[in-house]
């Protein structure tokens, strides 16, 4: 006799106290058939919720709770079918769209536009009585056919009966049902003490001076039907409206959507699978211009049967769409994750990752048994991408593409910092509690730490700070932006999926997260940035542009991903002794380490190599066992062929995600799908352990089921766990190992460009300007300072490839607009040898004149720093015309020498960089007399030690 319609979940952002998944599980124990979500002007729950409802057997009520500022009234709002579901969809943007991030800006008239099918009741308690009664005719017109209601609840509260005699008043006036609710807020009575702490999150306050902005009791917790029918047995009518409601809501289910894929990517006169294959047949020839192997073909036949079947072949051509944009726009990209899986992909040119250097399934890429649209991720030039985004943008409309959101959950340290805030602890003591978080898992506060920092763990608000914070951990903070997600549709997006501004300009996004959109079958591609894309292609053009001044043969000579000369051994040589400042993805001091050890000989060495330096294979111990089998110290042995299978490939050693769930499939019994979901839940692990042992058991008691061995349980358990601090897939890898290849080949076989590629790209990777110039100096490259009659912006090489000339983007403070003034005054009249006279030519300001001067770029023009600072003193924005003429026939004023460390450091301060000599050079002769070595003798292998101790002394280049 009783359905309760407004339920507020955690997804009202720092309101509800309970994630949607509790509320269904707590709905199911009351022996609810349904449950309504009515978060604030937002559908962002739904699908967990709609998930969470299917578990356990009942069904998810479509809602929506939505303040009508201009009328001071609050709605209800549901859906009772596909189309009305899409007209709140629809409504939801409309007021996100016109108003900032997180908000929604609405009245009558928006909403009368989109009323068609919704069922509506009207909340009383928060509005204004004034407003009430001239709003309620109108809402009765927008409503009709028996639509609309009003809300009554009974909080215990000394307004209570006020308000339902006015609801009843107004019920009575205008022929309204009344409507039962309890505006849930918390599934269980417990709860109410975050959710007082959530509101004062939200409101910026303390629980001490909170007042009423807290509900006065916990009355808002969800109800057994028996107790509401209790609290409502005097208005048995508003208790059998809500099972009305009930009747006519439950007839729309989120899986009645049905997602559709862009058509436009096709010609009216092919099917998709036709196009595609002609798409893929072309590239296939490009890709092997001496014929295509028979094996590849295979492959091909195998994938298109899989496309086939599962009608993905416009996700493939929308994907290539954008590829092609790309290309066509001169931007490099690279496919990477799931796409290496794929010889359609390699085809297609979305990855250049050739199937036949690595043994990956295609069906981790597209699975029958999954049923889920496939995933690609496409790495875009950091610089450009936006270009790529706009174009979605402007293809398909922002009511049909939008970024996925990201929803940005509380962890450790923000659950602790925050709830200890809002409980009134001073900062010193919620810093110290933060801090006393574990750094790696942050699962909980040490007590013993705590009351080393002078805390009393004892105390009764530091003990309910610490388990308010458990509490909150998972729950979302506010939605964000995924880093490159995009969903498109054939249809409205809009009507799908509710869609709002983003923080960043020009940008809208979805209010569903990446796991929501998968669980919904939707499209996502994923527009990813990637700063070694930008290098490689500036490396690129800078030896192709070389290439074209010594009049080689362009067409051939032009460099791509695809073209790189292949497993070059000196490449590998110069890989195995660490020499890989700069280099994608081995540059950090851990990978450095770990190649001399690993010494990678092969691509797929590359492909280890990237996974192996990791958080997972760390801390599942799998780095030294394999080193161990890869020097021959020890022989891989494997229970079964099954294992050996799965293993042989990294010596008997899980590496790699798509190995953990081969192995769960072999060795644990778990189906395709549950290895899927193991693989899902890797990332949560570290955060949630009821997921580890839920998972943790069933691979053990699998294991133990299947007749293996206590140790190689243990074993595997292990490094199973690891997986859960972050393990890497073998796609993603067998991807950034080919960037890892040539951008190693780019700085051995052209170090000159490569430096001015890295360098034109900064900021990116692990190095400064000065280290990498410092590298390219050591590998013979010559480097030319900074000089304004002969840099440009960017780094350049010169026409052999020898020497590198600095550019003027590393002067600080010059801004690119001011040096390309610079730059086209030199380009028409030539090298200047009077700083007057460029000043007055180029436009430039005089303070862009004093940058340069400060990092000494006048040499050319024989003018030091001094002297160039000097001369800039006379120079005015706005000269009065009787001195225009002074600042070039002034005298010549002797100034006093500079010395040399002074200079070094005027460098330093001014580009980040010297040519002059290294800052620790003036310090040599003291370090001398303190027996301080220098790095050369520590690398003279004539030179011995004998055990004794040793100083040494250098300059901090990285933290890390």
């Amino acid at each position: 006799m009783y359905t309760e319609l407004q339920v507020v979940s955690n997804f009202s952002f720092l309101r509800g106290a309970s994630r949607p998944a509790e509320l269904m599980q707590q709905a199911a124990k009351f022996g609810y058939s349904s449950l309504a979500i009515t978060d604030f002007h937002s559908l962002a729950g739904i699908v967990r919720a709609h998930q969470a409802a299917k578990e356990v057997g009942i069904s998810l009520l479509v809602g929506c709770r939505l303040p009508l500022e201009a009328q001071g009234l609050t709605l209800l709002l549901y859906p009772s079918c596909v189309e009305s579901y899409g007209e709140l969809c629809s409504l939801l943007t409309h007021g996100k769209r016109q108003a900032q991030k997180g908000a929604c800006s609405l009245d009558l008239e928006e909403v009368s536009r989109h009323a068609k099918g919704l069922q509506a009741i009207l909340d009383i308690k928060n509005s204004n009585p004034a407003a009430i009664e001239p709003s309620l005719s109108k809402l009765k017109d927008i409503f009709i056919e028996d639509r609309l209601s009003i809300a009554v609840a009974k909080h215990y509260e000394s307004r209570d009966n006020e308000l339902i005699a006015q609801a009843k008043q107004l019920a009575d006036k205008f022929s309204i049902p009344l409507t039962a609710v309890n505006d849930v807020h918390y599934h269980c009575s417990e709860r109410r003490v975050l959710q007082d702490v959530l509101c004062c999150i939200r409101h910026g306050c303390t629980i001490d001076n909170a007042g009423h902005r807290l509900f006065p009791n916990a009355e808002r917790v969800l109800k057994p039907p028996r107790e509401m029918q209790w609290l409502f047995k005097h208005l048995p009518a508003a208790l059998r409206r809500t099972c009305e409601i009930e009747e006519r809501v439950r007839q729309f289910s989120l899986d009645q959507l049905c997602y559709q894929y862009p058509k436009e990517i096709c010609p009216e006169n092919k099917s998709p699978l036709q196009h595609l294959k002609e798409c893929t047949k072309k590239g296939a020839g490009e890709r092997y211009p001496g014929g295509i192997p028979a094996k590849l073909r295979s492959q091909l036949q195998h994938e298109f049967k899989l496309i086939e079947e599962l009608d993905y072949a416009k996700y493939f051509l929308t994907v290539l769409d954008i590829v092609s944009f790309a290309r066509s726009r001169g931007i490099l990209c690279q496919g990477r994750g799931a796409a290496a899986n794929s010889a359609v992909c390699y085809c297609l040119g979305i990855t250049a990752v050739d199937p036949s250097k690595v043994d990956i399934l295609f069906e981790r890429f597209i699975s029958k048994e999954r049923n889920e649209p496939p995933d690609i991720d496409i790495d875009f030039e950091h610089e450009r991408r936006e270009e790529v985004i706009q174009y979605i943008y402007q293809k398909y409309g922002r009511h049909r593409a939008a970024l996925v959101a990201e929803v940005v959950s509380y962890r450790g340290r923000s659950a602790i910092r925050d709830v200890g805030k809002a409980l009134g602890l001073s900062l010193d003591c919620v810093d110290v509690l933060a801090k006393s978080i574990n750094r790696w898992t942050g699962r909980s506060v040490n007590p013993e730490l705590v009351a080393e920092a002078g805390l009393d763990p004892q105390h009764p608000r530091m003990m309910l700070a610490i388990e308010l914070a458990q509490a909150i951990r998972g729950f979302p903070r506010h939605l964000s932006q995924h880093v490159g997600g995009f969903v498109i549709t054939d249809g409205p997006l809009s009507r799908m999926v509710p869609i709002e501004n983003a923080a960043m300009p020009d940008r809208t996004v979805v209010e569903w997260d990446k796991d929501d959109i998968d669980a919904m079958g939707m499209l996502k591609i994923d527009v990813l940035g990637l700063g070694m894309l930008t290098c490689i292609r500036k490396a690129f053009e800078l030896i192709n542009h070389q290439s074209s001044q010594n009049c080689r043969p362009i067409p051939a000579d032009i460099l791509q991903l695809h073209n790189i000369p292949p497993e070059d051994p000196e490449v590998y040589d110069m890989i195995c002794l660490a020499d890989t400042i700069g280099v994608f993805q081995i540059e950090s001091r851990a990978q450095m380490s770990m190649l001399p050890r690993l010494r990678p000989r092969c691509y797929y060495d590359l492909v280890i190599e990237v996974a192996i330096v990791r958080p997972g294979p760390i801390q599942g111990n799998m780095i030294h066992p394999y080193l161990r089998r890869r020097s021959g110290l020890e022989t891989p042995s494997y229970p079964n062929k099954q294992i050996e299978q799965v293993l042989k490939r990294t010596l008997g050693v899980p590496i790699f995600q798509e190995q953990a769930m081969q192995l769960a499939i072999v060795a644990a019994g778990f189906s395709p799908g549950e290895a899927d979901a193991l693989r899902r839940s890797f990332a949560s692990w570290k955060a949630n352990s009821n997921i580890m042992e839920r998972f943790g058991k069933r691979i053990i008691s699998g294991m133990k089921d299947n007749g293996y061995s206590r140790e190689f349980i243990e074993t595997c358990f292990e490094q199973l766990q690891g997986f859960g601090e972050y393990g890497f897939p073998e796609s993603h890898a067998a991807s950034f190992a080919l960037l890892v290849y040539i951008s190693a080949w780019l700085k051995h076989r052209h170090p000159a460009a490569f430096a001015a590629a890295l360098i034109n790209s900064q900021p990116m990777g692990f190095y400064q300007p000065a280290q990498i110039i410092n590298d390219a100096a050591k590998h013979g490259v010559k480097i030319e300072p900074i000089d304004v009659n002969y840099s440009g912006w960017n780094c350049s090489i010169d026409a052999e490839g020898k020497s590198l000339r600095l550019g003027l983007r590393l002067v600080r403070g010059l801004s690119r607009q001011q040096a390309e003034l610079i730059e086209q005054a030199v380009s028409r009249k030539g090298p200047y040898d009077s700083l007057a006279r460029l000043w007055r030519e180029s436009g430039a300001a005089v303070h862009t004149l004093r940058c340069l001067a400060r990092a000494d770029v006048f040499t050319s023009l024989s003018l030091g720093r001094q002297r160039a600072l000097w001369e800039i003193r006379s120079f005015k924005d706005e000269p009065l015309p009787l001195f225009e003429n002074l600042a070039e026939n002034g005298t010549k004023t002797a100034l006093p020498e500079i010395a040399r460390a002074f200079e070094v450091h005027s460098d330093y301060i001014a580009t980040g960089l010297s040519l002059k000599a290294h800052p620790v050079s003036f310090a040599r002769e003291t370090l001398d007399k303190h027996g301080v070595i220098t790095a050369a003798m520590l690398k003279n292998p004539d030179v011995t030690f004998n055990n004794q101790p040793a100083a040494i002394c250098g300059m901090l280049l990285v933290r890390q």
